[in-house]
């Protein structure tokens, strides 16, 4: 069961579409939503106690196995709520992270996800998490005078604590390797945009990676690099990085900090959108706000308006009153406006002070 409350925003109806696909990412199947307006959220419950029993009672008629709310709960909240309803109850934040753990790959992508997922959980720790060091067993693990949720608090510290660790010397050879990078002053270009947009289906095109793509919500969560070799622009590294949301957990963007350092380095971004979402400007600006927060934000954008063969759009360039490029319309899917795409990419490599360089080797899409 999918639970949203309305307090007035005027993206309501687009982000409960959202969490339904949310929820068929992670597996689940929606079979029913329930919605209600408030102007604030009620403090024990989030919703009313009076909406809570008409959930509890659709539960019993539906055989509903698992609630899921559209925004983040308190701990005290999910408490509440699933004292009252029975049942196991999970906020938007649980439910990404959720999606996020099924779909890393990569060591540096599971390393994320598990801090992510601890952090989240350490303010919530309601029962014995112990099992984390379970292989070292129970007797002496612990301190003198310690409660068993001091103890789960202790261990769960030290955890984290290692995971951060590893992800400062994965951050440490990233950095070396972009320093190779910048060395030989090699055009850098990174795919951001909100999840779905089919950057990996671009990225795929330009760079023939075979990166994982899907019709669902997070199916890339690595970031992946090329460097390949586009004709007149001459050698150039794409990486492709993991999709926007909005309401994306704090824990990780933190998390994620240090994949996304990729995004952050680029010399040019390449936003792509999906033109036929009826949400594709929220979800720009969604984009734009992460990009702010990771310090991205000052690093020229070219707009890629993707999925134009769903679409009435014709594949071209858009400029402004200046000449400047502002935005290419193409699919990806289909290739048409791919060729507009590379003119355009051209046209800002040699703007920002790119000169061509000449492919490495004879493949011309080799792993960075």
């Amino acid at each position: 069961m999918l639970v949203g409350v309305d307090f007035g925003k005027p993206d309501f109806h687009s982000s409960l579409e959202e969490l339904s696909l949310l929820a068929l990412s992670a597996g689940a199947t929606p079979i029913s939503t329930i919605t209600c307006k408030r102007s604030s959220p009620d403090s024990a419950l989030f919703i009313g106690s009076g909406k809570a029993e008409e959930i509890a009672n659709a539960i019993v008629d539906h055989a509903i196995e698992i609630v899921i709310f559209n925004h983040a709960l308190s701990p005290a909240q999910q408490r509440n709520l699933e004292k009252l309803l029975k049942i196991r109850v999970v906020d938007r934040t649980s439910l990404i992270l959720d999606i996020f753990a099924q779909r890393a790959k990569s060591h540096e992508g599971k390393v994320q996800v598990e801090l992510a997922q601890l952090q989240h959980l350490a303010t919530r720790l309601i029962r014995g998490w112990t099992h984390l060091e379970r292989q070292k067993g129970g007797i002496g693990l612990r301190g003198p005078g310690e409660t068993q949720l001091e103890t789960d608090r202790r261990l769960l510290g030290d955890r984290v604590k290692a995971l951060k660790d590893k992800l400062e010397k994965l951050q440490r050879q990233r950095e070396t390797q972009r320093r190779a990078r910048n060395r030989s002053r090699v055009f850098s270009v990174s795919l951001v945009g909100y999840t779905n947009a089919g950057k990996s289906t671009l990225f795929n095109v330009l760079t023939k990676a075979g990166a994982y793509t899907a019709d669902q919500l997070f199916a890339t969560l690595d970031t992946t690099s090329r460097r390949v070799y586009l004709g007149e622009i001459g050698q150039i590294v794409i990486s492709d990085t993991v999709g926007f949301i909005r309401e994306l957990p704090h824990q990780l963007v933190a998390a994620f900090r240090a994949t996304l350092e990729e995004t952050i380095h680029a010399d040019l971004l390449i936003h792509v959108v999906d033109a036929a979402s009826p949400t594709r400007l929220e979800q720009i600006k969604q984009v734009n706000l992460v990009l702010a927060e990771i310090g991205a934000d000052q690093i020229p954008q070219l707009l890629i308006w993707n999925k134009i063969d769903v679409t009435d759009l014709s594949p071209g360039i858009e400029r402004d009153e200046y000449d400047k490029i502002q935005r290419v319309f193409l699919s990806a899917k289909t290739g048409q406006g791919l060729n507009d795409l590379r003119m355009a990419l051209s046209e800002f490599s040699r703007d920002l002070g790119f000169t061509p360089l000449a492919p490495e080797s004879d493949d011309d899409s080799t792993v960075v």
